[in-house]
């Protein structure tokens, strides 16, 4: 059976890349009919962060990434640890390391003055029996270090091909810290033996401790899982995404009000298409387990367009407004298209909120915060200036404005039915009345409903305010004119 996992730490924040990862960890093991399985790799108590775990947790669930098994805490998996790295110490694969911090500074200052790369010289490798006894007898503190085969490491990346590294220019990494914790590179492959993990999923900044790890697996006698690391993601001008430039943080763009149907279309995207012939770019979680697929995984590195993630957005908000504007309460729809970027004292009417939605459908393709913007002038009309009334090249003068406004006024005063249908019928029959073009009464009206430049059509803005909420308007606009 397919078994993949996802294994962040907990020092914050779930990075977007971190989704990415998780996400394709859990459609491969999905579209083979295997388990996702989620492990805290908590190890690194320097690191660790209070609330983080809950806070990963609460996100995936948001996102709908659940797993199959766990999580899983490595902190209470130590008597493991502890357990195959002595048998690592017996079989010569691993060895105690007694240097001190200053020694190793040293080392290190010296191999950059010449121009060597910097990595533990085996000092301690082969120290006597009876060294190592006294220095443990003396209680000084130790490191367990991997002892790394010189030899050529081989493997075939999943997304990267073959691939191979010379052991002798890998480190002799740090298995078993001075506080007796493992490091990430021992429980790692502990723990993934254990859980019968089949395939590595991972970030390629992960790659250049895969021949560390392939190592290990030998040294146990055990068969590596096949890895496959996905590329970086990338700033517009190819830097390493980073805080810097911009939210790196799904909460953050949680809480700017963007659908989750969106952020897994978008972070499925970074790196990955579904091949040649498919023009189509939205796809539902479901859909992506079925069409995943890690041959399609780029090697090169995924730009993170912002701009992308909003058309994603606009994408996915038409689509639940179409489909589920009937089916969910006003009030979710309202949070999910909005966020929290509407004052609370607009959202008392969840009727009206449900009948402005479809006036600004197309305009919901921009953020959370703009489509807040665009249904703003349905509750309070903007102060406008005057000339928003005319238009030069629709030939609306001042006086053209003021005529057209009183024959508009006159005509739905008269109205009982101020359906749509019947403000279209009326307001139509109004230019042909006066003799003029649609524009030269249209525009004006416009204006007075929303006191904006750029608005929903004229027939659908009054028949949400109603007859008399438009004709205060209407008022208005004549007392400016």
């Amino acid at each position: 059976m397919i078994r993949t996992r996802f294994a962040p730490s907990p020092t914050g924040y779930l990075h977007v890349g971190g989704l990415r990862t998780a996400l394709y960890c859990y459609l491969f093991a999905k579209k083979n009919k295997g388990k996702f399985i989620l492990r805290i790799e908590d190890t690194d108590q320097e690191r660790y962060v209070e609330g983080a775990t809950e806070n990963l947790l609460k996100t995936l669930e948001w996102v709908g990434l659940n797993f199959d098994e766990g999580p899983f805490f490595q902190s209470k998996r130590l008597d493991l640890y502890n357990k195959y790295a002595a048998e690592l110490l017996a079989s010569g694969h691993a060895y105690r390391c007694f240097c001190t911090k200053d020694r190793l500074d040293q080392m290190r200052e010296n191999q950059t003055k010449n121009k060597q790369a910097p990595m533990y010289n085996r000092k301690c490798c082969d120290l006597p029996e009876s060294e190592i006894a006294a220095n443990l007898k003396a209680k000084i503190p130790f490191v367990i270090r991997q002892k790394m085969p010189y030899e050529l490491i081989k493997f075939k990346d999943l997304v990267r091909g073959n691939v191979q590294f010379d052991g002798k220019t890998v480190d002799d990494q740090v298995l078993v810290k001075s506080d007796g914790f493992p490091t990430y590179h021992l429980a790692n492959v502990v723990d993934d033996h254990e859980m019968k993990i089949t395939h590595v999923i991972r970030g390629e900044e992960w790659l250049p401790s895969t021949p560390k790890h392939i190592a290990l697996y030998h040294a146990f006698s055990w068969t590596p899982p096949e890895f496959a690391h996905l590329p970086l993601l990338l700033n517009s001008d190819r830097s390493k995404l980073s805080k810097r430039q911009g939210h790196v943080a799904v909460e953050d763009y949680i809480k700017e009000g963007y659908l989750k149907e969106a952020i897994i279309n978008f972070a499925a995207l970074l790196g990955w298409n579904p091949g040649s012939g498919e023009e189509n770019e939205i796809f539902s979680l479901a859909e992506l387990e079925k069409v995943f697929s890690l041959e399609r995984v780029h090697k090169s590195g995924a730009i993170f367009n912002l701009e992308k993630l909003d058309w994603f957005n606009w994408q996915w908000r038409k689509r639940i407004f179409s489909e589920d504007s009937k089916k969910i309460p006003a009030e979710e729809l309202l949070l999910s298209l909005c966020g929290e970027h509407l004052p609370a004292e607009y959202k008392k009417d969840p009727k009206f909120l449900l009948l402005i939605l479809p006036t600004i459908q197309e305009k919901i393709l921009q953020s959370p915060k703009d489509t807040a913007e665009h249904i703003k002038f349905y509750f309070e009309l903007p102060n406008y200036n005057k000339e928003l009334l005319t238009h030069e090249k629709m030939q609306v003068n001042w006086n053209q404005a003021k005529i057209s406004l009183e024959a508009a006024l006159e005509d739905i005063e008269k109205l009982d039915d101020f359906s749509l249908e019947s403000l279209k019928q009326t307001l139509t029959a109004t230019v042909s009345r006066l003799g003029v073009k649609n524009g030269q009464v249209f525009w004006p009206l416009r204006a007075a409903l929303s006191g904006l430049q750029f608005s929903p059509g004229v027939f659908e803005i009054a028949s949400v305010l109603g007859k008399s909420e438009s004709i205060k308007r209407i008022n208005i606009a004549l007392k400016k004119l």
